[in-house]
């Protein structure tokens, strides 16, 4: 049976002037498709250059990686950001809104990028805010909303080309507490209509929303 995701004896290091830096060490995750996982782990602890492994932002020193049934490590640059680009949906803490655009807008921008036409991109966005509550705030720009009512035009973005998997970094950390729970419910919604979150948090309360929590410490992965 083919995983949705599959990582394999994946091994990440950099080498500089200091040396080798062995960052990852021996990653073997399977998830599967419709999973709702967090991976947690304090600064420093090598789940970051794990999302970018699984983001397709970045590839493995060593191993396997396989997104989709696609063998990662065996596609050039252009295929891996095609792949990345019609598989996953990415959500950052930091929101990325582009300030002198409108949440249309903001949601519309990868649509273009796609390639598709004003029409069926102003419905899929139009469509994605509406998920998220926000239909009555289409036409507001960045600075007029408030932090969680932003990271849900970001949750748009991501989802309005219906990827099979969303990628959420520490999606509450600019967040209140009630804010991050709005938040958290949406990821849960989507989950429940099919769409495979891997949310990437070092907290742990935020960690119990998903199904499965994989901890990783000093670059390997310890449950």
């Amino acid at each position: 049976m083919k995983h949705l995701i599959e990582l394999k004896s994946v091994e990440k290091y950099y080498t500089g002037s200091s040396g080798k830096l062995h960052v990852l060490h021996n990653i073997t995750l399977y998830i599967e498709k419709g999973e709702f996982t967090a991976i947690t782990g304090s600064s420093g602890s090598g789940k970051s250059t794990l999302m970018n492994i699984l983001g397709c932002l970045d590839t493995p020193t060593s191993g396997i990686y396989r997104l989709c049934g696609r063998d990662i490590m065996r596609v050039n640059d252009n295929t891996r950001a095609k792949i990345r680009n019609a598989e996953i949906g990415f959500i950052f803490q930091g929101f990325n809104l582009i300030p002198a655009l409108t949440a249309l807008e903001n949601v519309e921008l990868p649509l273009i990028y796609r390639g598709l036409q004003y029409k069926e991109r102003v419905k899929l966005s139009q469509a994605a805010l509406a998920m998220v509550g926000l239909s009555h705030r289409m036409t507001h720009k960045p600075y007029e909303l408030s932090g969680g009512q932003q990271q849900r035009v970001a949750i748009a973005r991501a989802i309005a080309a219906k990827p099979p998997i969303i990628l959420a970094d520490e999606p509450t950390g600019n967040l209140d507490s009630e804010a991050g729970q709005t938040i958290l419910e949406a990821l849960k919604r989507l989950n429940l209509l099919g769409t495979t979150i891997v949310l990437i948090t070092h907290d742990k309360d935020v960690a119990e929303s998903a199904d499965r929590i994989i901890k990783i410490a000093d670059g390997k992965i310890i449950v």
